[in-house]
């Protein structure tokens, strides 16, 4: 069977909110220890969004805003599928609601709905497309996949884990990114670490320590069964994570991912105790793998191991994940679109690159890709460093209201959102989507700025 040439990512889009707090000034509005936020988790900055933007306009901004940025016609698009976990429909898809902005091109014969399970929708929406472009359902046209969410927490140690943002991937044939076929390592179970039960809130249920010992073992799981295949189906023999020139992770927050990265690294050792890279651990071999994710030496130890790796490889693509917090299904992409935005074009070509996806409940995937010609392009048009900068800066007591008046307002019908009092040139970038008001009847319609 002949498939497609070089499927994977044409064109790539993120957006985020344009007002953050810095985390710096929120330790000491919580009265926490200096650097809790900024060292303890990794996090300099965190964006989020008053009543006036909800999952359909994040959604709908960063749609039509990959659209015109790169001249897509709508009618060339074939399938549209939306992974998040930030759900204020029970029964009518996000997909449905971004139809809307196909209405002037006629084109209605567009497959695809939306994906749900904690961080993991966006990773589950790119396979679709990728696995629809490969199959007998593909026409020649476009997919598009759009991973996002709007991440709050009720106030306490979490809530400065939170962030906002979506990213756009135009997924088609003869793509500069191209996704390695038949290498993906998967592991899925049944996990109660995270999850939204109660649909009058916006908040989760969160376990914090069951949710990093899963996050980890998820990742030596489906890194060792992406081994496995690199050895068995490419014949690479004795993979090391230094296969990968850079490596995206799924990014709750940053200090996890610097963990997590090492892991790979004990990974690594597990499968060849005997290289002479691992001579400064070699008094961890004997001990367990269920003991090794409680060690706070090992952890140690191999962190000091990798950081001129981390510094190099995965570092750069933190960008956004430090500045903007946690996306939950965009949180993996935005990583990418950093690294496509914060890296030189040239020094990109020719890269493989690693990455992993995980899903509280919990799913989750390791992967790659290699970029295959020059994303000079992509890079121009994301821009992420000059619009992270392009901000504004509101102080903690102004985001302790907003949250307050998001969980106040959860859920109502009939209202005008009240917004924070500043006005939609102060409160979005140009190009954003905003609800404009919700009926009697929780419809909802939007407005976007000039």
């Amino acid at each position: 069977m002949s498939y497609p040439e070089n499927v994977g990512i044409l064109a790539v889009e993120i957006y985020f909110p344009k007002r953050c707090i810095d985390q710096a000034k929120l330790e000491k509005y919580d009265g926490v220890s200096a650097g809790k936020y900024t060292i303890g988790l990794g996090q300099t900055k965190m964006g989020f969004c008053d009543d006036r933007e909800d999952i359909n306009s994040i959604a709908l901004t960063v749609v039509q805003n990959l659209i015109e940025k790169y001249k897509i016609s709508y009618k060339d698009i074939g399938r549209v599928e939306v992974g998040t976990e930030t759900i204020i429909d029970k029964s009518k898809s996000v997909k449905s609601v971004i139809m809307q902005l196909f209405k002037e091109s006629g084109n209605t014969d567009v497959d695809g709905i939306d994906t749900t399970n904690a961080c993991y929708g966006g990773t589950s929406a790119l396979f679709n497309a990728l696995n629809w472009i490969e199959s007998s359902s593909w026409d020649g046209r476009y997919a598009l996949v759009i991973a996002g969410d709007i991440a709050v927490y009720a106030s306490g140690p979490a809530r400065p884990t939170g962030g906002a943002g979506c990213v756009a991937l135009l997924i088609g044939k003869d793509a500069p990114i191209v996704f390695d076929r038949g290498l993906r390592g998967i592991h899925m179970e049944h996990v109660w670490d995270f999850y939204k039960p109660d649909l009058t809130s916006e908040f989760p249920e969160v376990d914090g320590h069951l949710s990093n010992a899963c996050y980890l073992k998820s990742l030596d799981t489906c890194y060792n069964r992406f081994m496995t295949k690199l050895i068995t189906k490419e014949k690479v023999e004795k993979p090391t994570v230094n296969f990968f020139d850079y490596m995206l992770f799924h990014t709750p927050y940053c200090k996890l991912v610097q963990k997590s990265y090492a892991r790979l690294f004990y990974d690594d050792f597990v499968r060849n105790p005997e290289d002479p890279c691992f001579k400064s651990v070699q008094h961890f071999k004997d001990m367990s793998v269920e003991e090794s994710l409680r060690s706070k030496d090992l952890e140690k130890a191999f962190m000091e191991l990798s950081k001129p790796y981390y510094e190099k490889k995965v570092k750069p693509t933190l960008l956004a994940s430090t500045q903007v917090g946690n996306m939950y299904c965009a949180s993996l992409y935005s990583t990418l679109a950093s690294l496509l935005s914060n890296v030189p074009a040239d020094d990109l070509t020719g890269k493989r690159v690693g990455m992993f996806s995980y899903g509280s409940g919990l799913a989750s995937s390791f992967f790659s890709f290699q970029i295959k010609k020059s994303v000079a392009d992509i890079s121009k048009i994301l821009d992420v460093p000059n619009r992270l900068k392009s901000r504004l800066e509101l102080a903690p007591e102004k985001f302790s209201e907003v949250m307050k008046l998001r969980e106040e307002l959860h859920g109502q019908k009939g209202y005008v959102p009240l917004g924070d009092g500043s006005s939609t040139e102060d409160a979005f970038f140009s190009g954003t989507y905003y609800l404009e008001q919700i009926d009697s009847k929780w419809r909802r319609s939007y407005k976007r700025t000039a």
